[in-house]
């Protein structure tokens, strides 16, 4: 039944946007939203230290409170 939206049906709803938000504040989302994909997408490029996960996931387990950071 829904489709995916074309170019024409995203234009409609980011002029709707424009005139319940005001154009600044649509941009400032905007922005907002690209930064935040941005860190996301760097966040989860960047592979963590499995020792370090390993230690704290064990010690988590354990009740150990000497956690290594």
């Amino acid at each position: 039944m829904f489709g995916t939206l074309g170019w024409q049906e995203l234009l409609i709803v980011l002029v709707i946007l424009a005139l319940l938000f005001g154009a600044s504040r649509v941009a400032d989302l905007g922005g907002a939203l690209g930064r935040g994909i941005r860190e996301f997408r760097s966040e989860a490029s960047n592979s963590p230290k499995p020792d370090a996960d390993e230690k704290i996931a064990t010690s988590e387990r354990t009740g150990d409170s000497t956690k290594t950071t």
